[in-house]
């Protein structure tokens, strides 16, 4: 039988929950899934879709990724030089050659700013999201964790969900995992280095930690094969046996991409592009350059595994890599497009073509953007600077209307020459993806500050 217990107890310790009868404080977690299971079916809220935004750290700039301004001025156009698209007229810097190819497949948008040229995760987190991670919005309203296997509903991949021997997430930005104000039950999981999926660690949850979930998830095989061997598992009910699931069941499996087909990894792979040998050492970024290059596929790639077994929002980030001043820390654009422009449109390509092939297009939306931008002008050492004023927006799938650019800007990529898109535009549009807003507005338990974020902005124009 699987017990839970203090983690510190050596001699007594003190059982206060235990998988099979489940209860806690007189709630049993078949209980909970069958009310969930009933809340789920009695209306529209939920359109049954997952976002997992691509957080492109450090600010890419816009016109060497979407936008490259060839009739501008030298200084000011792209760098890297520009490639046509599947779209008449439209092109993108010269390293998305496979993202061009796929330009029917997405909406750019060249009239989206931020708002400020600060380092930050804006909008991920940010006040404007009540300080919380954008997935734990979405988490205190559908829950923690799916009723039906467990999955976790919010995720947030570093590059160590792939590999512990990378460098640890950048923090001193703004925490990923942050949930402000929607309590810690509804924080991100993050897999990582010594986390629930890379370690065998002993199943011991201290009581006043029983809301971290990441807890749940070690010894998952053992239990299960010793829960299926048990005459009490095979004379369970359904929701009984779905709550072993809960605790027990595939969760670990879709973050191992082991169990993937060898083939699609090997698409997905952004490794074999940037080769270490390749970078300069004299970047103090030199070893996250790496990072980026060896993750970045693999970590789409997870977080396709984990919207496909039920979690609804994934944040993807590799650390703070965009940064394009060609100063002692990092890149210019030129340099820095090869090392972070090459993986990303491998990757983001890979994804595009893998979900589309599963028939899972519309129901996965794919949101790639930094906080910030990049100045129109390079700096004299052949970088550019932070830019808060116009920022590269691009969004896939979900159900939207794709093939389109969104807006214009300004003839040196400065500013807006259309209305500009906002980040609680950004914001609203992936809110309104998820639920149906309307119905939020009325749904018994969805605190209104949550609401409030919803309708905050106006869904981005052409996108529904």
């Amino acid at each position: 039988m699987l017990s839970f217990y203090n983690h510190h107890g050596k001699q007594g310790r003190r059982e206060f929950l235990r998988v099979g009868g489940l209860a806690l404080g007189g709630l049993t977690l078949p209980g909970l899934l069958s009310t969930k299971a009933q809340a789920a079916g009695s209306g529209t809220l939920l359109k049954n879709k997952s976002v997992i935004f691509l957080f492109m750290h450090g600010g890419p700039s816009q016109i060497e990724t979407f936008d490259p301004k060839m009739s501008a001025p030298d200084g000011i156009r792209s760098v890297t030089g520009e490639v046509a698209t599947k779209i008449p007229g439209v092109t993108f810097g010269s390293t998305f050659p496979k993202l061009a190819q796929l330009a029917d497949r997405m909406s750019v948008v060249r009239s989206y700013r931020t708002g400020d040229s600060r380092h930050d995760i804006k909008p991920v987190v940010h006040k404007d999201t009540l300080n919380a991670n954008l997935g734990s919005l979405y988490s205190r309203v559908v829950g923690a964790n799916h009723p039906e296997n467990g999955m976790p509903t919010n995720a947030v991949l570093f590059p160590q969900a792939i590999d512990d021997k990378m460098l640890p997430a950048v923090t001193q930005f703004g925490k990923f995992d942050s949930h402000g104000l929607m309590g810690s039950a509804y924080a991100p999981f993050v897999p990582g280095a010594g986390g629930d999926m890379q370690s065998n660690m002993s199943l011991a949850i201290p009581p006043n930690r029983l809301d971290d979930r990441r807890l749940l998830l070690s010894k998952l095989d053992r239990a299960r094969w010793a829960a299926e061997k048990s005459e009490t598992f095979a004379a369970s009910s359904q929701l009984q046996q779905q709550a072993f699931d809960v605790i027990l069941g595939g969760v670990s499996r879709a973050f191992d991409l082991s169990q993937e087909d060898p083939a699609v990894v090997a698409r997905y792979d952004t490794a074999p592009l940037v080769k270490p040998a390749s970078i300069s050492t004299r970047w103090k970024n030199y070893k996250r350059y790496i990072d980026n290059a060896q993750s970045l596929g693999k970590l789409l790639l997870m977080a396709r595994r984990l919207c496909e077994s039920g979690c609804g929002f994934v944040t993807i980030t590799t650390n703070f890599v965009w940064d394009m001043h060609a100063d002692k820390n990092n890149a210019g654009v030129g340099e820095g497009m090869d090392y972070m422009g090459v993986p990303f449109d491998h990757a983001v390509s890979a994804f595009m073509e893998d979900t589309h092939n599963r028939g899972l297009s519309d129901d996965i939306l794919l949101v790639c953007s930094g906080e910030m931008g990049r100045t129109p002008k390079l700096n004299s050492r052949g970088g550019r600077d932070h830019w808060g004023n116009l920022s590269p927006l691009m969004l896939s799938g979900g159900g939207l209307n794709t093939g389109q650019v969104i807006g214009q800007s300004d003839r040196h990529a400065g500013g807006p020459q259309t209305e500009p898109i906002e980040r609680k535009d950004l914001v609203s549009s992936i809110m309104h993806t998820l639920f149906d807003v309307g119905e939020l507005r009325i749904t018994r338990g969805v605190p209104n500050e949550i609401v409030q974020v919803a309708t905050a902005g106006k869904p981005i124009p052409g996108l529904f």
